[in-house]
């Protein structure tokens, strides 16, 4: 009879789960806590999107500010400030000196401001740039207009390169599967998709992109064998499946800062100084016995062609002594003619 430990209480027995109830059990996900998080590719801030800021067309920047400081002239010819040659000039009558009174200071006040904000505002938009708008550190909108725009002088504007660019690297370090140190230089497609996210997601999106190029190159790079000597086998002499890996890879990567990647090409790929002679050596040794291998096939399909017509049309007759020593002198023969 089994007794319980001291000091222990009794428990009721539990049933025997269903099969249900352990294939749930063994379907739930892990606790928290016993999780093992793995790496995330990057989502970027919604609450940074792009969109149009406020924009004018700069001819009303001129006529504003242009009626503005006319309405400045007016009340100082009013008050006799304007010098009379200068009235005579633009054919008006001169007006005696009065001084500035009280009544003529807020006129001018709100005409000097007004020209000001319109004059101000006005700015020459290229083709191929974007303007990033915040105010007081918030995201206000992006001008792609291009031309004379007016935009707002209490708005802090930066410019940003839209147009389409592309990247080359210096050779950077990598290792391929089977840990043999390279040097790769790669050529990167991209263009600013979000002028928001990359003015302000990111410190420097061009620097941000030069260190994802090199991260995802070493991530795909390490997948594959920079040769194979001796079997037929996938490579990252392969270019073409290499750029597209890169490419997926380095477009995920960057899309949270608004970047995105049209093409990254490794255009060189070597192996670094310090194993570049043994690995030439090698090579060199591969191609050889590749070409060594060649050519004794040849010369067995020539030897055994050769011993099959002779006996079937009834040339020779050959005991087994005899055949084997044909075949031996037919294949030194023939792999001296070939080697030659």
């Amino acid at each position: 009879m089994h007794l319980p430990f001291r000091g222990a209480t009794a428990q009721p027995a539990r049933p025997a789960p269903t099969p249900a109830q352990r294939q749930a059990h063994r379907q739930a996900p892990a606790p928290a806590s016993r999780r093992v998080p793995g790496r995330r590719v990057p989502r970027g801030d919604d609450r940074l999107r792009e969109h149009r800021g406020p924009v004018l067309p700069g001819w009303v920047g001129v006529g504003v500010g242009g009626l503005a400081l006319a309405g400045c002239a007016a009340v100082l010819w009013r008050a006799g400030v304007v010098p009379a040659a200068l009235v005579a000039a633009f054919g008006a009558t001169p007006r005696a000196y009065q001084g500035l009174r009280a009544t003529h200071w807020p006129p001018l006040a709100f005409l000097g401001v007004v020209a000001l904000l319109a004059l101000g505002g006005l700015g020459r938009s290229r083709t191929g740039h974007a303007w990033v708008l915040t105010l007081f550190g918030r995201y206000r909108g992006t001008v792609r207009r291009t031309g004379l725009t007016w935009i707002s002088p209490l708005l802090l504007r930066r410019r940003v390169d839209v147009r389409l660019r592309h990247w080359r690297s210096e050779p950077m370090p990598a290792v391929d599967s089977g840990g043999l140190a390279l040097q790769v230089v790669v050529q990167v497609v991209w263009q600013v998709k979000d002028t928001a996210r990359a003015t302000l997601a990111v410190e420097d999106h061009t620097e941000y992109l030069a260190e994802q190029v090199e991260s995802a190159m070493a991530r795909v790079l390490s997948q594959l064998p920079a040769d194979a000597f001796h079997e037929d086998a996938p490579t990252l002499r392969d270019a073409e499946a290499v750029g597209d890996a890169l490419t997926r890879m380095l477009a995920a990567e960057t899309e949270a800062v608004g970047i995105e990647v049209f093409s990254a090409q490794p255009i060189r790929i070597e192996y670094a100084a310090e194993v570049a002679e043994a690995m030439r050596r090698r090579r060199v040794a591969a191609i050889d016995a590749k070409h060594r291998d060649t050519v004794l096939s040849s010369v067995v399909d020539a030897v055994d062609d050769t011993v099959h017509r002779l006996t079937s049309r009834g040339l020779v007759e050959l005991d087994d002594y005899e055949r084997k020593a044909l075949v031996k002198d037919l294949t030194v023969a023939f792999y001296t003619g070939r080697s030659e």
